[in-house]
């Protein structure tokens, strides 16, 4: 198709992409990357509360637990246009 818009992803962004399981083609929109990407962060950060709640470790590693989490998602930091050259 002619007039759908083509998106070529930085190398690195494709590698922490790939570590998720994500793998865009090359019409697949960068915003909608950057939304899946978000919403599994999200889940992980919900089932992560949850197990705390479940008192499946200590209250007070919750902390550590978020920021290491946050730390396997710093391509949530882009803008989704920053996710392409």
């Amino acid at each position: 198709m002619p007039d759908e818009p083509s998106y070529r992803y930085r190398p690195d962004v494709l590698a922490h992409l790939a570590r998720h399981g994500v793998f865009p083609t090359t019409h697949t929109p960068p915003q909608l990357v950057r939304n899946f990407l978000r919403d599994l962060y999200k889940y992980e950060i919900r089932r992560l509360r949850d197990e705390m709640l479940a008192e499946k470790f200590p209250k007070g590693e919750y902390y550590g637990r978020v920021e290491a989490l946050r730390q396997k998602y710093p391509v949530l930091s882009l803008l989704p246009r920053q996710f392409v050259e």
